[in-house]
């Protein structure tokens, strides 16, 4: 696994221990070797060494005889992506072909299964995104996400790669300790007794899928991977609606119990898209997926677990949350 260290990677690595899988995580970082990395370390082996570094992949798969890759390690932050385009790049186009590339020597693989994004559509007036939409992401983040997508259809077209694809929505949870994303920051602000900052005009629209329902889309593909109507296809995953920053911040502060604390709205995002969601009807009837966990209870989830792992009190009475999800 690429990307153990991060949010999704550390939940995903932990479930499929659960589940009896002996997993081999690639860290680049010492710092962040355990950091979000929730399983067992009787059932973890840690590589250290950078994704894009040559043959650091191939030494993993062969030594440790892996069967399944699933790829999520990349630069995933936006204002990051627009301050450093070039080591974005590096990290997510060439990381990508790096495994790609080791998978395909691979003897013992039985599948890849590749992060991409629903950012990869880029800006579009047609929603929800299908499969069948367009692919025209302009921004570096965006773009890059679209480099390494491609390069994956590409090996699974031209080599038979047995590798699919996930383009989630925005995935949020327990864990996330990139304040900069707007739901871990602003519960943060919140139990805090702080007013959250909004970068954007607040009107930005996004799909919000939790995070039990993003590990739930890994191993359903990882599970069914050897279907002709799953192996080199991409599926969409989210609830295919859009909900505004505003309507997220307020579902928030209403879950924490802190309505007396409005968001202060900067307007100073740049390079963002303004509305994003995506159609999962095809992840529905050909995978059998659905979303199990609603976006209000998410939040609620959520407040609840950053009030616990940052010794804060979980507000002054929780009211309901009214965002539908």
């Amino acid at each position: 696994m690429t990307g153990i260290g991060g949010f999704v990677g550390g939940h995903l690595a932990a479930r499929l221990a659960e589940l009896g899988a002996d997993v081999v995580g690639i860290v680049r970082d010492a710092r962040s070797e355990r950091a979000n990395i929730h399983a067992p370390s009787a059932r973890v082996s840690i590589v250290r060494g950078c994704l894009t570094e040559e043959g650091l992949v191939e030494r993993a798969l062969n030594e440790y005889e892996v069967e399944y890759v699933f790829h999520l390690a990349a630069q995933a932050i936006v204002n990051v992506a627009n301050r450093s385009p070039a080591s974005t790049f590096e990290s997510n186009i060439r990381g990508t072909w790096q495994v790609l590339e080791a998978a395909r020597r691979a003897s013992l693989l039985k599948g890849v299964i590749l992060a991409s994004t629903d950012k990869v559509y880029g800006d579009q007036a047609i929603l929800p995104y299908t499969e069948d939409s367009p692919l025209v992401a302009a921004y570096p983040y965006d773009a890059s996400k679209l480099c390494a997508d491609i390069l994956a259809r590409s090996y699974a077209a031209t080599w038979d790669l047995p590798i699919t694809l996930l383009r989630c929505a925005n995935i949020y949870g327990g864990g996330d300790l990139n304040w900069s994303r707007l739901i871990p920051g602003t519960i943060r602000s919140v139990l805090q007794g702080e007013r959250p900052l909004i970068r954007s005009d607040g009107t930005l629209k996004r799909d919000y899928l939790y995070i039990d329902d993003a590990v739930d889309a890994y191993l359903t593909l990882g599970e069914q991977i050897a279907r002709d109507d799953v192996r080199g296809q991409a599926f969409n995953f989210g609830w295919s609606r859009g909900h505004s920053v505003l309507e997220i911040v307020d579902a928030i502060l209403a879950g924490a119990g802190r309505t007396d604390l409005p968001p202060v709205i900067l307007n100073e995002a740049k390079g963002e898209i303004q509305h994003q969601w995506l159609s999962a009807e095809k992840a529905a009837r050909v995978l059998q997926w659905r979303p199990r966990v609603p976006l209000s209870e998410g939040i609620e989830r959520s407040v609840a677990w950053y009030a616990s792992s940052l010794g804060l009190p979980a507000g002054r009475g929780s009211e309901p949350v009214a965002v539908r999800a």
